[in-house]
């Protein structure tokens, strides 16, 4: 049992290691899997960061791609296998937050050019993107751009976020539609 603990241990060092060579600032983990994809990217903003606070679980096959915006992770944060983050135009994920597998967290969109001007030559649209803290997203949630979840909300798996949160909220669909709020919430 000693040797599985010392040889996780190792692995998470040495993973973290090589996040940090790619430029990803991290306070210490508690697990990140394999496979974890982190690209800080340069805007005409500048270089971008990803900073991870202590005690953060990243697992196999997430993708932390900043394209010279900012993402920004909170502690205690479960990241599902395979969830993609782009910080355009800036992510934040509060503290205690559970992100369940093949999410999508985006900050930015394209403008949309007349008809005949070309989509993909149009340049980005950013929009931040804020998660508070003890927030569940369930599998395969999209946070589009410019949306903020509060303190305490409950996304259905495969839900659309298009708009903001209120705290406690209890959200699901495409578009997401409050169904309820958590008890004791501000709301309920």
């Amino acid at each position: 049992m000693l040797f599985h603990a010392s040889l996780r241990q190792l692995l998470v060092r040495h993973r973290a290691w090589r996040l940090r060579l790619n430029g990803m600032t991290l306070a210490k983990p508690h697990w990140l899997a394999g496979g974890i994809d982190v690209r800080l990217g340069i805007s005409p903003q500048g270089k971008g960061s990803i900073t991870m606070r202590e005690n953060a679980r990243l697992e196999t096959g997430v993708v932390l791609h900043a394209y010279g915006g900012t993402i920004r992770l909170g502690r205690n944060l479960f990241v599902g296998p395979y969830t993609v983050i782009y910080g355009h135009g800036g992510v934040e994920i509060g503290d205690d937050c559970l992100i369940a597998m093949h999410c999508r967290i985006v900050s930015s969109n394209h403008a949309i050019p007349p008809f005949g001007a070309d989509i993909q030559g149009s340049p980005d649209e950013l929009r931040p993107t804020k998660i508070g803290r003890d927030v569940w997203l369930g599998a395969g949630v999209t946070v589009l751009g410019g949306v903020t979840i509060a303190d305490g909300c409950i996304v259905g798996a495969g839900s659309v976020v298009t708009r903001d949160l209120p705290a406690g909220a209890i959200a699901y669909g495409a578009p997401a539609v409050i169904k309820s709020h958590r008890e004791g919430s501000p709301r309920s």
